[in-house]
């Protein structure tokens, strides 16, 4: 390794105020440059090509290319089969869930992550193969797995029980709506993300008058009403589609309401985040933060437009059997 010698003189005063000159060898040790690898040059040469423009791309490029990628890989996977729906909720779940209990760890809550990881993925998985029964038979197995935990495991808290609870509830539990609605209708979830993006698109744009700032200081009136009226339009094309039964009067107001829904959605998420300290729940999506981030509108609209469309008697739906194996 080379060095390199340097000498520098200095001046100061010595013990009975007289004026002394001092000199200082000091040797340096530099680093020689490693010599690039060939997938850095590689690197290198692509990046030289790429145009300016994307170079440094803009928050809602990154926000707009994240979102492609996420959107097509969603459409593929509930297009395919109701096996990779089932396959995709239960992974969407389940990274949900990581990201809601690492936020609440730092928060002094002490969740057992492997058993809430492990139901929430488990229940859009149980919607799929056993349909409602088998949903509710994994709510009671991971109610009594969770107070089994509980009582043998001394150093954790009734709290810590409430919140593993409820992080798999919040993450699976809610999603596997979505795979009550697949069956029926395979092309609903464009009006859940139409609905964020275009009151981002509008909010950013426009929006003036903030929502409520504490909780969620970007959100404004302006996008909400805009995604709100998207949300409205999207559900005027759900008569149709083939099964569905649903006049004009009733699009309007389930639009409306999933919008309401998406929205309460998205603040439960920000408050979670903002009592726990953080922007974002993590780093999976970039221009976005992380797939809870993403996820958060869309818990509780799948929940809405499920019963929404059930009890509207808008699917031909019955509670007695709707899982491929029972």
């Amino acid at each position: 390794m080379p060095t390199e010698r340097i000498r520098r003189t200095f001046t100061h005063a010595d013990e009975q105020g007289n004026i002394v000159e001092s000199r200082e060898e000091i040797i340096i040790k530099r680093e020689e440059h490693e010599k690039p690898t060939r997938g850095s040059q590689f690197k290198q040469k692509a990046l030289d090509k790429t145009p300016t423009k994307l170079k440094n791309p803009s928050n809602l490029q990154v926000r707009v290319r994240t979102g492609a990628v996420y959107i097509t890989l969603t459409v593929l996977c509930i297009i395919a089969s109701d096996a990779t729906t089932a396959i995709y909720l239960a992974a969407l779940s389940a990274i949900c869930a990581g990201e809601f209990y690492y936020m609440l760890r730092s928060d002094a809550k002490l969740p057992n992550e492997v058993l809430g990881i492990v139901a929430s993925a488990s229940f859009p998985l149980a919607m799929w193969l056993f349909g409602i029964n088998g949903v509710v038979v994994m709510v009671s197995l991971f109610i009594i797995v969770l107070l089994v935990w509980y009582v043998f495991w001394l150093h954790a808290r009734i709290v810590d029980v409430a919140v593993s609870l409820f992080g798999a509830f919040y993450t699976g539990l809610l999603m596997s709506a979505a795979m009550l609605i697949r069956m029926s209708v395979p092309d609903y979830w464009g009006g859940v993300w139409g609905n964020d993006a275009f009151a981002y698109l509008i909010g950013s744009k426009f929006g003036k008058h903030k929502m409520t700032p504490q909780v969620s200081p970007k959100k404004t009136w302006e996008g909400f009403f805009a995604g709100l009226v998207f949300s409205m339009a999207f559900w005027c094309l759900f008569p149709l589609i083939p099964g569905v039964e649903m006049n004009i009067v009733q699009s309007l107001v389930f639009g409306a309401i999933c919008g309401v829904l998406g929205v309460i959605g998205d603040l439960v998420e920000s408050r979670i985040k903002r009592n726990a300290g953080f922007k974002d729940s993590g780093t999976i999506m970039p221009g976005h933060g992380g797939l809870l981030d993403r996820c958060d509108s869309q818990f509780l609209v799948t929940l809405g437009a499920s019963m929404l469309l059930i009890f509207g008697n808008c699917l031909p739906f019955t509670f007695i059997s709707t899982g491929v194996l029972f």
